[in-house]
Protein backbone atom coordinates (compact mmCIF):
# COMPACT_ATOMS: atom_id res chain seq x y z
CA UNK A 1 0.00 0.00 0.00
CA UNK A 2 3.29 2.28 0.40
CA UNK A 3 3.29 2.56 -3.43
CA UNK A 4 0.04 2.88 -3.77
CA UNK A 5 -0.49 5.73 -1.52
CA UNK A 6 3.03 7.25 -3.12
CA UNK A 7 1.53 6.92 -6.94
CA UNK A 8 -1.66 8.34 -5.75
CA UNK A 9 0.24 11.51 -4.73
CA UNK A 10 2.20 12.05 -7.91
CA UNK A 11 -1.57 11.26 -10.10
CA UNK A 12 -3.08 14.61 -11.19
CA UNK A 13 -6.97 14.31 -10.27
CA UNK A 14 -8.55 17.07 -13.07
CA UNK A 15 -12.06 17.41 -13.05
CA UNK A 16 -14.59 18.02 -15.78
CA UNK A 17 -11.58 17.36 -18.37
CA UNK A 18 -12.03 16.34 -21.24
CA UNK A 19 -16.07 16.98 -20.63
CA UNK A 20 -18.34 17.89 -17.59
CA UNK A 21 -18.72 15.09 -15.32
CA UNK A 22 -15.11 13.52 -16.53
CA UNK A 23 -12.22 13.29 -13.73
CA UNK A 24 -9.30 12.58 -15.41
CA UNK A 25 -6.80 11.01 -14.02
CA UNK A 26 -3.67 12.23 -15.00
CA UNK A 27 -0.34 10.18 -15.13
CA UNK A 28 1.82 12.95 -16.33
CA UNK A 29 2.93 13.74 -12.76
CA UNK A 30 4.65 10.16 -12.60
CA UNK A 31 6.47 11.08 -15.44
CA UNK A 32 7.88 14.46 -14.24
CA UNK A 33 8.79 12.34 -10.69
CA UNK A 34 12.01 9.73 -11.76
CA UNK A 35 11.23 7.39 -8.51
CA UNK A 36 7.36 7.23 -9.87
CA UNK A 37 8.55 6.59 -13.08
CA UNK A 38 11.20 4.18 -12.09
CA UNK A 39 8.67 2.09 -9.63
CA UNK A 40 6.37 1.59 -12.32
CA UNK A 41 8.72 0.54 -14.40
CA UNK A 42 10.83 -1.64 -12.44
CA UNK A 43 7.24 -3.31 -10.76
CA UNK A 44 6.69 -3.79 -14.78
CA UNK A 45 9.66 -5.72 -15.09
CA UNK A 46 9.07 -7.86 -12.26
CA UNK A 47 5.73 -8.80 -12.60
CA UNK A 48 6.59 -10.16 -16.39
CA UNK A 49 10.46 -11.07 -16.41
CA UNK A 50 9.27 -14.89 -15.86
CA UNK A 51 5.79 -14.42 -18.09
CA UNK A 52 5.47 -16.76 -21.41
CA UNK A 53 5.00 -13.23 -23.93
CA UNK A 54 6.24 -13.30 -27.28
CA UNK A 55 5.45 -8.98 -27.75
CA UNK A 56 4.65 -6.16 -26.04
CA UNK A 57 1.93 -3.86 -27.34
CA UNK A 58 1.73 -0.63 -26.88
CA UNK A 59 -1.47 1.73 -26.51
CA UNK A 60 -0.73 5.16 -28.11
CA UNK A 61 0.39 7.44 -27.08
CA UNK A 62 1.06 7.16 -23.12
CA UNK A 63 1.27 3.36 -23.26
CA UNK A 64 4.44 3.78 -25.50
CA UNK A 65 6.19 5.38 -22.87
CA UNK A 66 5.51 2.68 -19.86
CA UNK A 67 5.79 -0.40 -22.93
CA UNK A 68 9.19 0.92 -24.26
CA UNK A 69 11.36 0.62 -21.18
CA UNK A 70 8.97 -2.58 -20.36
CA UNK A 71 9.77 -4.47 -23.82
CA UNK A 72 13.67 -3.18 -24.06
CA UNK A 73 14.21 -4.52 -20.94
CA UNK A 74 12.52 -8.07 -21.34
CA UNK A 75 14.52 -7.89 -24.32
CA UNK A 76 10.73 -8.24 -26.59
CA UNK A 77 10.10 -6.51 -29.51
CA UNK A 78 7.17 -3.64 -29.17
CA UNK A 79 4.20 -3.45 -31.59
CA UNK A 80 2.63 -0.15 -31.61
CA UNK A 81 -1.20 0.36 -31.33
CA UNK A 82 -2.00 3.65 -32.98
CA UNK A 83 -4.52 6.14 -33.70
CA UNK A 84 -5.87 5.50 -37.33
CA UNK A 85 -3.92 7.31 -40.31
CA UNK A 86 -0.54 7.18 -38.22
CA UNK A 87 0.59 4.58 -39.73
CA UNK A 88 2.36 4.24 -43.59
CA UNK A 89 1.84 0.21 -44.40
CA UNK A 90 -1.20 -2.15 -44.61
CA UNK A 91 -2.89 -2.36 -41.09
CA UNK A 92 -5.45 -4.14 -39.30
CA UNK A 93 -7.91 -1.51 -37.70
CA UNK A 94 -10.66 -1.32 -35.23
CA UNK A 95 -12.92 1.37 -33.90
CA UNK A 96 -14.26 1.73 -30.07
CA UNK A 97 -16.10 3.89 -27.85
CA UNK A 98 -14.57 6.01 -25.27
CA UNK A 99 -16.14 7.25 -22.07
CA UNK A 100 -16.47 10.65 -24.01
CA UNK A 101 -16.32 9.89 -27.31
CA UNK A 102 -15.34 7.03 -30.26
CA UNK A 103 -11.97 6.37 -31.85
CA UNK A 104 -10.60 3.94 -34.30
CA UNK A 105 -6.90 2.23 -33.78
CA UNK A 106 -4.52 0.40 -36.03
CA UNK A 107 -1.62 -1.80 -36.46
CA UNK A 108 0.72 -2.88 -38.85
CA UNK A 109 -0.02 -6.29 -40.39
CA UNK A 110 3.48 -7.29 -40.25
CA UNK A 111 4.10 -6.11 -36.80
CA UNK A 112 2.17 -9.45 -34.80
CA UNK A 113 2.95 -13.12 -35.84
CA UNK A 114 0.23 -16.13 -35.98
CA UNK A 115 0.67 -17.52 -32.61
CA UNK A 116 2.03 -14.83 -30.93
CA UNK A 117 1.71 -14.42 -27.31
CA UNK A 118 1.00 -10.74 -26.42
CA UNK A 119 0.87 -8.69 -23.10
CA UNK A 120 -0.84 -5.07 -23.94
CA UNK A 121 0.12 -2.31 -22.21
CA UNK A 122 -1.50 1.40 -21.55
CA UNK A 123 -1.82 3.87 -18.75
CA UNK A 124 -5.40 4.01 -18.01
CA UNK A 125 -7.78 0.92 -18.56
CA UNK A 126 -11.11 3.07 -17.98
CA UNK A 127 -14.10 1.03 -20.09
CA UNK A 128 -11.77 -1.24 -21.86
CA UNK A 129 -12.59 -0.22 -25.09
CA UNK A 130 -9.33 0.86 -26.52
CA UNK A 131 -8.51 -2.71 -24.94
CA UNK A 132 -11.25 -4.89 -26.98
CA UNK A 133 -10.40 -3.37 -29.80
CA UNK A 134 -6.82 -4.11 -29.34
CA UNK A 135 -7.57 -7.62 -28.56
CA UNK A 136 -9.74 -7.92 -31.43
CA UNK A 137 -7.20 -6.48 -33.51
CA UNK A 138 -4.47 -9.10 -32.36
CA UNK A 139 -7.14 -11.80 -32.56
CA UNK A 140 -7.41 -10.98 -36.11
CA UNK A 141 -3.89 -11.33 -36.91
CA UNK A 142 -3.79 -15.04 -35.50
CA UNK A 143 -1.85 -13.96 -32.18
CA UNK A 144 -3.80 -13.89 -28.69
CA UNK A 145 -3.60 -11.33 -25.57
CA UNK A 146 -2.19 -13.07 -22.49
CA UNK A 147 -2.88 -9.79 -20.55
CA UNK A 148 -3.80 -6.19 -20.02
CA UNK A 149 -1.79 -3.66 -17.65
CA UNK A 150 -2.06 -0.43 -17.02
CA UNK A 151 -0.73 1.74 -14.17
CA UNK A 152 -4.07 2.87 -13.45
CA UNK A 153 -7.40 0.89 -13.57
CA UNK A 154 -10.98 2.23 -13.58
CA UNK A 155 -12.70 -0.61 -12.27
CA UNK A 156 -15.87 1.49 -11.42
CA UNK A 157 -16.43 1.89 -15.31
CA UNK A 158 -16.96 -1.45 -15.59
CA UNK A 159 -13.74 -2.86 -18.00
CA UNK A 160 -14.03 -6.12 -16.70
CA UNK A 161 -17.52 -6.77 -18.76
CA UNK A 162 -16.06 -5.79 -22.24
CA UNK A 163 -12.20 -7.16 -21.71
CA UNK A 164 -13.82 -10.52 -20.48
CA UNK A 165 -11.63 -13.94 -19.05
CA UNK A 166 -8.63 -11.71 -19.98
CA UNK A 167 -6.09 -11.16 -17.03
CA UNK A 168 -6.36 -7.40 -15.96
CA UNK A 169 -3.17 -6.23 -13.69
CA UNK A 170 -2.63 -1.86 -12.33
CA UNK A 171 -0.73 -0.70 -10.15
CA UNK A 172 -3.23 1.28 -8.47
CA UNK A 173 -7.34 1.66 -8.97
CA UNK A 174 -9.28 3.84 -7.89
CA UNK A 175 -13.39 3.28 -6.97
CA UNK A 176 -15.13 6.21 -8.22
Amino acid sequence: MKHDIFLDDVIRKIPNFPKPGILFYDITGILINPPAFSYCINKMISLYKKTDIDSIAAIESRGFVFAAPLAEALGLPLVLIRKKGKLPGKTFSASYALEYGTAEIEVHQDDIKKGQKLLVVDDLIATGGTLNATKNIIERAGASVTEFFGIVGLPFLNYKDKLGDTPVTTLIEYFS
